[in-house]
């Protein structure tokens, strides 16, 4: 494993690699778990906009849709120009998941030094994820995120995912960037598989 982890540091340098995936497929905690392990900083699309969100005092993204492309680009591109991040790779959770959004996030990225070098989907079914919707519920572990607060508009969220971001994620497999990896195995077997499949990707870019 620390070998593969090397080989993904070297190759990657300060680019970054953007993690797609059903709303509880994981994104953020494989994403936070790979950051960690390859000495890179962690954004997440959701995160930023929460803050924005609660700044601002808005509510653009409360009924699970996703905020209008403008304020996205006003928001959260400025991160990669950030001279806190300038010199460190990064892994992205879900950074543009509207259809059209992906290029502006690739050329502010490419300017900013942190070309985006692989971009990672979580396979998981909607009813896998509505599965563990409801068991985050019985848990009560998802915190006061207003956009989990009822199945309705957990559901909307699966659309837009479907409607809006899978384009976006088909864009980047024409780009030859995508990885697949099985969401449905256990988090650190998951973790294992993206690994696997990045040492893969690093090595036939050499």
């Amino acid at each position: 494993m620390e070998e593969k982890i090397a080989t993904i540091k070297n190759w990657l340098g300060t680019g970054s690699i953007n993690i797609f995936g059903l709303p509880m497929s994981g994104k953020d905690t494989q994403g936070i778990k790979l950051a960690e392990a390859i000495g890179a900083k962690f954004l997440s699309s959701g995160i930023i906009i929460r803050a924005k969100e609660a700044e601002t005092r808005q509510k653009l993204s409360s009924n699970g849709a996703l905020i209008p492309t403008d304020v996205f680009y006003e928001w959260v591109l400025p991160y990669f120009g950030r001279e806190d991040l300038k010199d460190y790779p990064l892994v992205l959770s879900s950074i543009g998941r509207w259809y059209g959004e992906e290029d502006q996030v690739i050329a502010a990225a490419r300017e900013a030094g942190h070309e985006i070098k692989a971009v990672v989907i979580l396979n998981i079914s909607e009813a896998d994820v509505e599965g563990r919707f409801e068991a985050a519920k019985t848990l009560n572990d998802r915190g006061t995120r207003e956009d989990d607060r009822d199945l309705a508009t957990f559901k909307t969220r699966l659309e837009e995912f479907r409607v809006k971001t899978m384009p976006v994620v088909s864009h980047y497999h024409e780009l030859g960037l995508l990885v697949g990896v099985d969401g449905n195995k256990t988090r650190e077997e998951v973790f294992d598989e993206m690994v696997e499949k990045l040492y893969q990707k690093a090595k036939a870019q050499d």
